[in-house]
């Protein structure tokens, strides 16, 4: 399934309150064909640099003891200085206190915050008063009573993230590897752009995108050689893909073709 011109990156990057020098750094790169690319789970600094010269978008850390891309402060520090201005830093949390935020936005310095637990809209718009950083807040999907949780959070996320449900008694909340019916998804009128992520790989990922019209994907066990190992090659495939099959798509909505 081709993308469509749905499929913005530029819409979902517009709008989210960055730093200046961030904002400048990001308009003087060509905006992104197609949907937005968030490589997460970043754990090492070759890895992440191969996430950085492939063009993705958003880097993402996770702040997760449970997950095996966990990063300690001192690690998400050191990479977090690596990466610059060079894409837009996300951290991951699940259910994280008042204490753990303070260190994360100290240390690591992100760009945006990522809530894959049980956050409420009030904590959200708690933590978005306290730190003035955007916040995506990750909604599991495996049927369609799931979506009626997307309402709930209008008003306080700045970006919704569809994501699979984890499997029963799993203590990680994404990153399985698993995908959900992107159907599901099928006429879902959003405030903002979404994000998709959920089993994705350069295998499935122009698909997904294409049926869905997601604004960006994510993607972390898609690029990876064993669970928490990011493999270089993986992650310049899944970027690769989706670029080629949105340069593709606009060479032929400009009536060229090759």
């Amino acid at each position: 399934m081709p993308l469509r011109h749905s499929n913005s990156g530029a819409a979902f990057l517009a709008g989210l309150t960055l730093s200046e020098p961030l904002r400048e750094a990001l308009a003087r790169r060509q905006p992104p064909h197609g949907p937005a690319i968030k490589i997460c789970g970043l754990t090492k600094p070759d890895t992440l640099e191969a996430a950085l010269r492939a063009g993705a978008d958003m880097v993402g850390l996770v702040f997760f003891p449970k997950s095996p891309r966990h990063v300690s402060i001192e690690t998400a520090s050191q990479l977090a200085s690596l990466t610059g201005l060079r894409s837009i830093k996300v951290a991951l949390t699940v259910d994280a206190d008042d204490a753990l935020l303070d260190t994360i936005v100290t240390s690591a310095k992100p760009d945006m915050l990522q809530f894959h637990g049980s956050e409420t809209p009030e904590r959200i718009r708690a933590v978005k008063a306290r730190y003035g950083l955007p916040i995506m807040k990750a909604i599991g999907i495996s049927g369609p009573a799931d979506l009626a949780a997307v309402d709930a959070y209008a008003d306080s996320a700045d970006r919704i993230l569809f994501d699979a449900k984890p499997p029963n008694g799993s203590e990680i909340p994404g990153g399985n590897g698993l995908a959900f019916d992107w159907d599901l998804l099928s006429g879902v009128q959003l405030k903002a752009p979404f994000m998709l992520s959920g089993g994705l790989d350069a295998g499935n990922v122009v698909e997904a995108a294409g049926r869905t019209c997601a604004g960006a994907v994510d993607v972390s066990s898609g690029v990876e050689s064993a669970p928490g190992q990011k493999d270089p090659a993986r992650i310049s495939a899944f970027v690769r893909t989706i670029r080629h099959a949105a340069g593709i798509e606009e060479l032929g909505s400009s009536g060229t073709t090759r």
